[in-house]
């Protein structure tokens, strides 16, 4: 069938409207997906940094223990922030004077963070012991410090997105990283030899009597501090003040994300703590195996920039799009070209494992084989993501909650049973349980109180031909192992896929700037 652009007439006076603001989302898109992915990228080169450095038995001792360490963070950050920057999107779209809005919420997470920080403190030796860090609880002291300042930059970073600024926002997020690897290099590789060529200095003994792990955190403590001080232009207009009558309906909207981010966390981060925990043999194989899991889980980041990049600038978008009568409309070519382009950010990774391998030192590669698990468990994820509009639009954040808490029974139940058997794998395909559960869970409530026309059939065809195109591959790598084939493969299998798209597309991608012109007969 030929298309031509006057062959749609009625589909392009339904689809104008929308246009607009379809454009403008790509476009903070590619801002908040610039940042996010050049962050992530920056921060990329942490991982075969650390591996390459810790690429030792001693090392990985300490890779996993790091791991650990940040997995508690995650959770630590779901309850100091409790919801609070979604609410601040929430609340400003819906015409909340927005000086009351801010200086609420940060003076709420001025208090909140007080009162957690002291009781974290309290507990830093039986939290230090729990991640067998027991001779280091000055390291907890500074999570707790990192937690804080992070804290305090979420509602600044709201700010930036629901104003519509995302060059100070990927400014502001690239600065922190760069500031993180730099310190990262100044305490892994220039201190050694420092410290070397001067062993009876006070800073000297003081390294000697730290670990690889103490010297991420600091960096990490380095990048939060700066990143705050970027953002000072933010919340140097704060002056304390609260409306009661205001904190009372954001903390009514945004508790449920507290239920709900936590069991996010469970999902994302809680087979770290499982693993060496469950994991049988002995306690330096259980954290070799952690952090081989944890370097090759790092390689399916990609999908993970994606789905980032678009939370970012969607989350503001959608709010601000309700309204809009054809906001149906645009969910829908939202979702068609997320799905296609977390289709892609699969293949990239998965047709092309023999090079992405190398991003982790050489003692971290027999876990390669979960990557392409973990990427399929973050494509349903991504997806989930998109579908979640319908209750956060709707008010319904309870059943929100109930999704991820469906998650992440799964993730408890399947991570207890079979880690002591499977290890590692049994963490990644509970990780693709749990979120395609999620995602087919979230789609069925969504039709019933937020309807929305997907075109799913299309959507479950491209997901199809990517699984399809990724199993022919694993066939043909049965029979060679060459890495030539394996390029040559991915190369193919990567066309094919987008000639797919491109024929699917022909009619949208026609009407499309500077490219449009290529698929017009």
């Amino acid at each position: 069938m030929v298309y031509r652009r006057d062959s749609f007439p009625t589909l392009r006076l339904l689809l104008k409207p929308d246009m607009a603001s379809l454009k403008k989302l790509a476009g903070q898109t590619i801002w908040y997906g610039f940042s996010n992915i050049a962050a992530k990228l920056l921060n990329q080169l942490l991982t075969p940094l650390i591996t390459y450095l810790l690429n030792s038995p001693a090392g990985m001792v300490d890779y996993g223990n790091y791991s650990m360490l940040y997995a508690c963070i995650s959770f630590a950050n779901i309850v100091y922030t409790y919801g609070l920057e979604t609410a601040y999107f929430r609340f400003s779209a819906s015409g909340t004077n927005k000086t009351a809005l801010f200086q609420t919420t940060f003076s709420s997470l001025i208090i909140s963070s007080i009162l957690l920080s002291s009781i974290i403190l309290l507990y830093r030796g039986q939290i230090a012991e729990f991640i067998d860090l027991a001779g280091h609880t000055e390291y907890i002291v500074w999570c707790v410090l990192i937690i804080s300042i992070d804290t305090l930059a979420a509602i600044p970073f709201a700010r930036l997105r629901q104003e519509g600024r995302p060059k100070k926002y990927a400014f502001v997020r690239m600065g922190g990283v760069v500031v993180n690897i730099v310190m990262t290099v100044f305490f892994m590789q220039l201190c050694p030899r420092y410290v070397a060529e001067n062993p009876d200095t006070e800073y000297a003994r003081w390294y000697a009597g730290n670990t690889s792990v103490g010297f991420l955190i600091l960096a990490n403590l380095f990048q939060a501090v700066f990143t705050f001080l970027l953002l000072a232009k933010e919340w140097m207009s704060y002056r304390f003040a609260m409306d009661r009558q205001l904190l009372k309906k954001i903390l009514a909207y945004s508790w449920p994300m507290v239920i709900g981010g936590l069991g996010g966390m469970v999902n994302e981060t809680i087979d770290r703590l499982m693993l060496p925990k469950l994991y049988i043999g002995t306690a330096e194989e259980k954290k070799i195996a952690l952090s081989i899991y944890a370097a090759n889980y790092r390689i399916s980041i990609f999908i993970t920039l994606f789905t980032q990049a678009f939370r970012m600038s969607a989350e503001p978008f959608f709010f601000s799009q309700a309204a809009d009568r054809n906001a149906t409309a645009t969910y829908a070519r939202v979702m068609k070209w997320f799905v296609i382009t977390l289709c892609v950010a699969f293949l990239f990774t998965a047709l092309f494992l023999d090079v992405w391998q190398y991003i982790v030192g050489s003692q971290y590669r027999s876990g390669v084989g979960v990557v392409p698990i973990l990427l399929a468990a973050n494509v349903a994820l991504g997806i989930y993501y998109n579908l979640s509009v319908w209750y956060k639009l709707s008010d319904k954040m309870h059943l929100g909650m109930l999704i991820t808490v469906i998650g992440a029974i799964i993730t408890l139940v399947s991570n207890w049973l079979f880690i002591p058997t499977y290890g590692m794998y049994a963490c990644a395909w509970t990780t693709l349980a749990a979120y395609a559960t999620m995602m087919v869970v979230c789609y069925a409530m969504g039709q019933h109180y937020f309807p929305v026309n997907y075109g799913v059939r299309r959507l479950l065809g491209y997901l199809g031909a990517v699984l399809v195109l990724f199993l022919a591959q694993k066939g043909i790598m049965m029979a060679t192992n060459a890495v030539w084939a394996h390029l040559l493969t991915g190369t193919l299998f990567m066309g094919a896929f987008m000639l797919l798209v491109m024929r699917n597309e022909r009619a949208e991608l026609a009407n499309l700037p500077m490219v449009g012109r290529f698929f017009r007969r």
